[in-house]
């Protein structure tokens, strides 16, 4: 629980950093390489390469491709057509994406989370009914493929350390997530990133080097080992829990003109549409 909690506190820091010093200055992709660039120099050096299950390498390879890759990648991209608190908001729907991958890897089917899907959407329209546009929709949608692959990544983890039990330290053995990240960030930033907006100021670049050795390496590590520690129900509660820090973070000392009645209306409806999920959880008991 302490790694997690560590790590909300992170998360709700640097979406804000994001935000306001990256966002439309840093090249998306180019942000989300250098993190993990950062990140892997960090660990690849601590991590053993000899001895190793194949397929615990090859799992950790698509775990950090999709939970850190194919993830922040699409929630830089988000950050061109919304607001801080918005991806905020949005990414509050990493819990109801846990409970699909559960279920899928279960093979189950549960309607009540297609419902909750349903009420997810009409509280993000809430947030944004005088500007709803299809860049608005990208944006939501962009938020909705990086949770669902953040939670994919998460899920994945903890059932594949508890596949492959070892003796050897989990920093060990988390070198080649980055790996995995980094094959799909470069070929990304390579097919379509801007050479011309890399970081310009000593602050931008400090920005990500912040990000890359806290948020990444501290951070993916730091919540990776807790999810692997706590009931699946702990974490979807902590996934959570960066939202109302980051929202407040974000409201009192950067941008205080966002129209907070509606954000909070449909905040509520998102909150309903996880109620949904839960409740669908506990009838299919």
């Amino acid at each position: 629980m302490g790694y997690l909690l560590l790590v909300t506190l992170i998360q709700a820091f640097s979406f804000n950093l994001i935000g306001v010093y990256l966002a439309g200055h840093v090249d998306s992709y180019f942000a989300v390489v250098a993190r993990v660039v950062i990140a892997g120099l960090v660990f690849i050096p601590l991590t053993r390469w000899r001895r190793v299950e194949p397929a615990f390498l090859r799992s950790m390879l698509v775990i950090g491709a999709l939970q850190f890759g194919v993830t922040y990648v699409c929630l830089y991209l988000s950050f061109r057509v919304l607001t801080v608190p918005e991806v905020l908001l949005f990414t509050i729907l990493t819990p109801l994406h846990v409970t699909l991958i559960e279920d899928a890897l279960n093979r189950r089917f549960n309607a009540w989370a297609l419902l909750a899907a349903v009420v997810a959407v009409a509280g993000a329209a809430i947030i944004r009914f005088d500007r709803v546009n299809p860049d608005f929709f990208m944006g939501f949608l962009l938020l909705q493929l990086a949770n669902f692959t953040y939670a994919a990544g998460q899920v994945l983890y903890k059932r594949l350390v508890a596949r492959y039990p070892s003796d050897e330290p989990q920093y060990r053995r988390f070198g080649y997530f980055f790996v995995g990240a980094l094959l799909v960030a470069l070929p990304a930033f390579l097919a379509f990133g801007n050479p011309h907006h890399l970081p310009e100021t000593s602050l931008q670049w400090g920005v990500l080097v912040f990000l890359g050795l806290v948020a990444t390496a501290l951070g993916m590590y730091a919540w990776n080992k807790g999810a692997s520690q706590v009931s699946a129900a702990t974490l979807a509660v902590m996934n959570n829990l960066h939202i109302p820090t980051g929202l407040l973070l974000n409201l009192l000392i950067w941008n205080q003109s966002e129209p907070l009645g509606r954000l909070a209306l449909g905040g509520v409806v998102i909150l309903g549409s996880l109620w949904i999920s839960r409740r669908g959880m506990a009838t299919s008991r």
